[in-house]
């Protein structure tokens, strides 16, 4: 592993440890050359997911950009790190075992809004009005009051 001080290449691991219910290991390394400190985490990726945009682009699929999306909808939300973390691998996991490689961003999308409902309801209203594309109140009323009845992700409420 580089280090990312110095750049050298002969980092020594001094300590490691599973994180996230024992899905991936947190290391703590150390750069003799500088003697820097750093962490990494190393995970189990099961196949590389290609993102199809709804523009048609396509984009390797980053586990970072997920995470930071479902944080932002979760800020100041009472729920534990390392829930959230067991929330996203949940969420990657059942996307990397779907069996495409290549996958729609409103595929990705479903599935955050589904693990978010069971989650959080204020956290899910918060990806919603995002993801759903919300162009006014009334738009995320209606999403509120179809959700109220028990209503469907996949309405058009927006």
């Amino acid at each position: 592993m580089r280090c990312p001080f110095c750049g050298n290449t002969d980092t020594q691991v001094r300590d490691s440890r599973p994180t996230e219910e024992h899905a991936a290991i947190r290391r703590r390394r150390f750069c003799p050359a500088c003697s820097g400190r750093f962490t990494t985490f190393e995970r189990v990726q099961l196949r590389d997911l290609i993102v199809i945009k709804s523009d048609g682009r396509r984009e390797d699929f980053d586990r970072d950009k997920l995470a930071r999306s479902i944080r932002l909808a979760m800020n100041r939300r009472h729920i534990e790190p390392e829930r959230l973390d067991q929330l996203i691998t949940g969420i990657v996991r059942r996307l990397e075992t779907g069996g495409d490689t290549d996958i729609t961003s409103k595929v990705i999308g479903d599935e955050v809004m589904r693990a978010l409902e069971r989650t959080d309801p204020v956290g899910y209203l918060r990806y919603a009005s995002v993801y759903q594309n919300f162009d006014s109140v009334d738009d995320f009323l209606k999403f509120i009051e179809n959700q109220r009845r028990g209503g469907d992700t996949d309405d058009d409420a927006a």
